[in-house]
C-alpha cells in the first residue's frame, strides 16, 4: 500500500508494435483495498448527551443502538469537542479541531489560524484517504464544515463533502435545519424537498438515500467496500418529529428534570456503565428546580421533552433501517459500524424557558411561556423551530456537570459510543473503559482497513494524524488506555486530561446566554481524579495544588502546539461579518436575473436595520399573474415581495410570531412595470428598529404601511434568498412554497444605500445601478 495519494497509475507492461497484430496488450488490473478491508458505516447523531439514549441509561428508546451494543462494544469514556463543526472536523480528519482551523462553528470563524473555519488541504479527511484506496464513499445528512463565504453556487467546493473525498452527498449545509422543510443539496446542486408530501422527513429521506446508494454501489462493484457517513440533523433543534413518535412518551416526564437525572443514574449503574460508587453531580443554582416551576411551565416543559425523546427514538429507527438493509444484502459480518451518540453534550441553547424559534433565542430574545403554551399541540411540527429548556439538557448529561459548549466538564464532551464488527469483535455486549476522543476514529478506521497514514495527498504534504487507533480495545477489555493526554477548549471553557486526571475551568458565560465574557485571569480551575471519580463530583484543586499547576502548564503547552491560542470567549460577537471573508463586503447595489435561487442569506444583501429598496422589473400578462418576486428566509423569519390575487404585497415575518404586511390598493395592471417596496427605518443601525414601507407600481404609490420591529440578525440558519419563487419553506402564510411567479421577471434590484427612490429612478446607467425607468 502506498503512503502517497493518489496512487500512481501502473506502468504499461505490454509490447507495442506497428499494429495490434504484432502488439501485446496489458489489460489494466483494478486496484483493490487490502484483503478483508471492511465496509464502514459511521453514524454521528447531533446534540445528544451521555444520559439521553436508553443504551446508556437514558429515557429515549434506542433499539438499534442497543442491538449493535449487544453485537459489539459499548464505550463509556469517549469524548467530543463540546461543539458541532469542531467535532466533525476532528472526527473526519483525525486531528484536533484547532489543528484543522475549526476551533468553533463555521458561522463564528475569526481571523486566527485555529479559528478561521478553513479546513486545510494538509489534513485530508478519512473519505479522501479511503477513496484513494478504492473505497466507494458517500455522506448523508448534515455538513457543517464549509465556511460561510464558500457556501454559494460560486464555490469553491473544496470544503464541501464532494471536495473532501465523498463521491456522493445528500444533505444540508450549516448547523441546523427544519426536518420538514430541509434546504437540500445533492452533491453541490441545491434541490427541493417534495412540497406535495406533508409527511416527508429529513431523517427518513437520508436513510432512503443511504440504502439506495449502498445497494447501487454493491450491485455495480461488489468487490469494492463502501464508506458511508450518516450524520442526521437529529437531535439538534428544531426538534421535529411526527406525533406518533412523541406521543409514545406522554406523561413519562411529568416527574421533571431533577428526578430524571436520578432515574438515569440508577439505570446507568444497573447496566454496569458506571462504577457503583458514582455520585450524581448537583444542579447548578442557575438552573431552576423542577418543583419551583408553575403548573403551566411543567405542562409545557414535559411536552417539549416528550418531543425530544420521540425525535431521538425516530432517528435511531432510521439508522436501524440502514443497518437492516446492510444485513439483508449479506454484508453485515464484514461491516464495521461506529455509532457515536452525539457530537457534543445536550444543548442548552433553548434558554431557561424553551423556545418556539431557536434563531430568536440565539439573539437573546426569549419566548414567553404562555405564548409557547398556546402552541403546545404544534410543537414538533413544521410551524416552529422548537427547542426544550435548559433543565432537560442538564438532565440529559447525567451524571455529569453542564452540557454542550462546556468543554471543561464531561457534560459537554462525554458521549456514548458503540462499535460493532461481527467478523472481528467477538466480545459481544461488553464494556470498554479506555479514554478516547473523536480524533481517534480515523486511525481506527485505517487500522481496520489495513491502510497506511498518507504522507502526501493530491501533491500536498500532510500534517501527522493526531489520533490513536482504538483497535487494540476490540479484543482486550483490560488494555491500558493508549491515549495519555488530551486537551479540550471551546469558547474559553477548557480542560486537560492527563494520565487519569482532569483539570478544567468553566469560563464566564453560561451556555444558554449569547453574550458576556470574563477575564481569563480570574478563572477558577477544578481538579478531578477520574479513575476514582467517574462523574467529576469531587474537586481536589485545593488539595493537589502542585498537580493542578502541572496540568495548567500542560494545557498551555498543548494550546500552543495545536493552535488553540489566542483564547477567545466571544459568542454572538463572533457572528460579525467583518471578522471573516465576504464577497458582499462594501457592496450596496445588487442586480439579479431570473432563476437565481438558494443564495445563502450570508451571501445576499443585508437589508436588516437599514434603509433599502426592493425593485423588480416585470411583465404582467393578460389575465394577471401571481407568485413571489423576491424573498429571503422561510417559516422562521424573513421578508417577501410577492403578488397574490393580482395585488402586490410586502411582508416581514418576525420569527413566525408577528407578520407585518403591506398590500397594494388594487391589482397590478397588465404590461411592463417596475414594482418596488421602499423601506425606511426609524433609526439606521438600531437593533430591530421599526420603519415604514411604500409600495409602488412604476412611480405611483399604491400602498403604505408600518412595521414596529424587525428580525435584526439572521432570519434562519440556512434558508435562502430567491428570485421568482420561495424555495424550501414559505416566508408568508398567504402562500405555499415554491409559489413561482407566473409572469415574466426581467431583473431584480436590491439597494441598501441611503439613496431615495426618486434618486434611483432618475438614474439610467445600468452599469452603475439599475435604473428604475418606467414604460
Amino acid at each position: 500500500m502506498s503512503d502517497t495519494l493518489p496512487v500512481p497509475e501502473p506502468r504499461f507492461k505490454g509490447r507495442i508494435g506497428n499494429t495490434y497484430v504484432d502488439s501485446e496488450a496489458d489489460v489494466l488490473t483494478l486496484r483493490t483495498p487490502p484483503e478483508g478491508a471492511p465496509n464502514i458505516l459511521l453514524v454521528l447523531l447531533d446534540d445528544v448527551g451521555f444520559g439521553q439514549a436508553s443504551t446508556f441509561g437514558g429515557p429515549a428508546n434506542t433499539p438499534t443502538l442497543e442491538k449493535l451494543a449487544t453485537q459489539g462494544l459499548r464505550y463509556n469514556r469517549f469524548h467530543t469537542t463540546a461543539l458541532c463543526s469542531p467535532t466533525r472536523a476532528a472526527l473526519l480528519s483525525g486531528r484536533n479541531h484547532h489543528s484543522v482551523h475549526s476551533g468553533v462553528i463555521t458561522e463564528m470563524a475569526t481571523g486566527f489560524p485555529g479559528y478561521d473555519g478553513c479546513w486545510p488541504r494538509e489534513a485530508a479527511s478519512i473519505a479522501e484517504i479511503l477513496q484513494g484506496n478504492r473505497y466507494a464513499t458517500a455522506a448523508f445528512g448534515k455538513w457543517h464544515n464549509t465556511p460561510d463565504h464558500e457556501l454559494s453556487a460560486a464555490g469553491p467546493f473544496d470544503r464541501w463533502p464532494t471536495g473532501k473525498g465523498f463521491g456522493y452527498w445528500y444533505g444540508f449545509q450549516g448547523g441546523e435545519a427544519s426536518q420538514w422543510h430541509t434546504p437540500l443539496f445533492e452533491n453541490t446542486a441545491p434541490i427541493e424537498p417534495p412540497h406535495d408530501d406533508p409527511g416527508w422527513h429529513f431523517s427518513e429521506a437520508i436513510a432512503d438515500r443511504a440504502i439506495s446508494w449502498i445497494g447501487q454501489q454493491q450491485a455495480a462493484a461488489p468487490d469494492m467496500p463502501f464508506f458511508a457517513y450518516f450524520a442526521p440533523g437529529a437531535c439538534h433543534s428544531p426538534h421535529h418529529v411526527a406525533r406518533e413518535w412523541s406521543d409514545k412518551y406522554k406523561g413519562k416526564f411529568d416527574h421533571g428534570w431533577d428526578r430524571q437525572r436520578q432515574i438515569t443514574l440508577d439505570r446507568q449503574k444497573a447496566l454496569g456503565l458506571l462504577p457503583a460508587g458514582t455520585k450524581l453531580t448537583p444542579r447548578p443554582d442557575s438552573i431552576p428546580a423542577w418543583e419551583t416551576c408553575s403548573a403551566d411551565e411543567k405542562t409545557l416543559y414535559a411536552r417539549m421533552q416528550e418531543v425530544f425523546a420521540g425525535f431521538l427514538e425516530h432517528v435511531d429507527a432510521q439508522v436501524g433501517r440502514v443497518v437492516d438493509a446492510i444485513e439483508h444484502m449479506g454484508l453485515r459480518d464484514n461491516t464495521l459500524i461506529i455509532y457515536i451518540v452525539g457530537d457534543n453534550g445536550p444543548s442548552a441553547e433553548g434558554s431557561l424557558t424553551g423556545t418556539l424559534n431557536n434563531m430568536k433565542t440565539q439573539l437573546g430574545l426569549l419566548d414567553d411561556v404562555s405564548t409557547i403554551l398556546s402552541h403546545i399541540d404544534e410543537i414538533g411540527g413544521p410551524l416552529h423551530e422548537n427547542h426544550y429548556p435548559v433543565g432537560w439538557a442538564w438532565a440529559g448529561s447525567s451524571p455529569f456537570q453542564w452540557m454542550k459548549q462546556v468543554a471543561s466538564h464531561f457534560g459537554g464532551t462525554r458521549n456514548g459510543l458503540v462499535i460493532s464488527w461481527p467478523n472481528v469483535i467477538t466480545d459481544h455486549g461488553a464494556l470498554r473503559t479506555q479514554f478516547h476522543h473523536a480524533i481517534d476514529i480515523v486511525p481506527t478506521l485505517l487500522d481496520a482497513a489495513g491502510i497506511p497514514e498518507p504522507r502526501s495527498v493530491n501533491g500536498v504534504p500532510q500534517k501527522p494524524i493526531e489520533g490513536i487507533s482504538m483497535a487494540y480495545t476490540f479484543d482486550r477489555a483490560d488494555a491500558p488506555s493508549r491515549r495519555v493526554t488530551q486537551y479540550f477548549e471551546m469558547l474559553g471553557n477548557r480542560a486537560i486530561y492527563h494520565d487519569g486526571w482532569v483539570a478544567g475551568c468553566l469560563h464566564g458565560r453560561l451556555p444558554w446566554l449569547t453574550s458576556g465574557g470574563a477575564n481569563f485571569d480570574d478563572d477558577t480551575w477544578e481538579l478531578y481524579n477520574i479513575e476514582d471519580d467517574f462523574s467529576q463530583s469531587n474537586d481536589l484543586a485545593r488539595k493537589e495544588l502542585t498537580r493542578l499547576r502541572d496540568l495548567q502548564d500542560r494545557f498551555m503547552a498543548e494550546a500552543a502546539r495545536y493552535d488553540v491560542l489566542p483564547l477567545d470567549d466571544r459568542f454572538a460577537q463572533r457572528a460579525d461579518p467583518a471578522l471573516k471573508p465576504s464577497h458582499m463586503r462594501g457592496k450596496k447595489h445588487f442586480v439579479y436575473t431570473p432563476g437565481v435561487i438558494r443564495i445563502g442569506e450570508r451571501s445576499s444583501p443585508n437589508t436588516k436595520n437599514v434603509h433599502h429598496t426592493l425593485a423588480v422589473e416585470v411583465t404582467i400578462p393578460k389575465g394577471g399573474s401571481d407568485g413571489v418576486l423576491v424573498c429571503c428566509g422561510g417559516i422562521p423569519g424573513g421578508y417577501s415581495l410577492f403578488i397574490k390575487d393580482g395585488k402586490l404585497y410586502w411582508e416581514h415575518n418576525y420569527y413566525n410570531d408577528v407578520r407585518y404586511r403591506v398590500e397594494s390598493e388594487g391589482v397590478i395592471p397588465t404590461g411592463h412595470h417596475v414594482l418596488s417596496a421602499e423601506i425606511k427605518v426609524d433609526e439606521e443601525g438600531k437593533f430591530g428598529t421599526g420603519g415604514t414601507v411604500t409600495l409602488r407600481v412604476d412611480k405611483a404609490t399604491v400602498g403604505t404601511g408600518r412595521f414596529e420591529q424587525q428580525v435584526a440578525g439572521y432570519f434562519t440558519v440556512n434558508e435562502t434568498f430567491d428570485v421568482g419563487c420561495d424555495t424550501v419553506s414559505p416566508v408568508s402564510d398567504l402562500y405555499q412554497s415554491p409559489f413561482k411567479f407566473t409572469g415574466e421577471i426581467v431583473k431584480v434590484m436590491v439597494d441598501v444605500s441611503e439613496t431615495t427612490f426618486e434618486e434611483l429612478a432618475g438614474q439610467h446607467e445600468l452599469h452603475a445601478r439599475w435604473a428604475l425607468a418606467t414604460q
